[in-house]
């Protein structure tokens, strides 16, 4: 019989924490990694651990923001061998050590029902990060829609001379939405315009 390593123990898998990070959560575009240098130089993984283990555990941080869920590392050694760059055997001969390149992670339970490893900090980071990006995205797509109905309003006015129309309150703002329901992928020139105005003025009267 193979002997268990002695870094593998089991693990009432029921009573493991949630990951608060969704697996349908992406940082695609998350070419850096925020790092506070003092946290890191006074952690006890980086005081503790010899050179080696210390900068596969380095290699595991940066891997675990490419990982889904983001922050996470799977529970297979090889997979974590592979991550850190290194032979499965020297994987196990570093897990032995007393300070392992696992230090301080801990396994979760995460929403697609898989069993990963998590680390606090290393969750921090990457909740900060998630958040950054959906101001960004929010941020993006609210210049688009200012852009879209300013382009809009200038069509409107400028171009086919029916101001008029605007000053119904919400008028360009239900126009705007009729357009992105009907044709969305149509562009807005000037005869287009024309003609889907028309068209949203008849639809509106036929619901008075």
């Amino acid at each position: 019989m193979t002997a268990q390593p002695s870094h593998l123990q089991p693990v009432d898998t029921n009573d493991l924490p949630e990951y608060p990070i969704s697996a349908d959560d992406r940082l695609d575009s998350h070419f850096f990694i925020p790092w506070n240098l003092k946290r890191w130089r006074k952690s006890e993984f980086r005081q503790l651990a010899e050179p080696e283990v210390g900068w596969v555990g380095f290699q595991l941080i940066c891997e675990a923001h490419d990982e889904s869920p983001v922050g996470t590392l799977p529970t297979n050694e090889r997979l974590l061998a592979k991550a850190a760059d290194i032979p499965v055997d020297r994987w196990r001969q570093l897990c032995e050590r007393e300070v392992t390149p696992l230090h301080n992670w801990y396994l979760v339970r995460c929403d697609n029902g898989e069993i990963r490893y998590a680390h606090r900090v290393v969750t921090e980071v990457a909740i900060e990060a998630l958040k950054s990006r959906r101001v960004n995205q929010a941020n993006t797509e609210t210049r688009k829609l200012n852009k879209q109905l300013k382009d809009l309003r200038e069509m409107i006015e400028g171009r086919i001379g029916a101001g008029q129309l605007l000053r119904a309150e919400g008028f360009l703002e239900r126009f705007h939405e009729w357009l992105l329901e009907r044709y969305p992928s149509v562009q807005r020139r000037e005869g287009f315009v024309r003609t889907a105005l028309d068209e949203f003025q008849l639809e509106m009267a036929g619901q008075r």
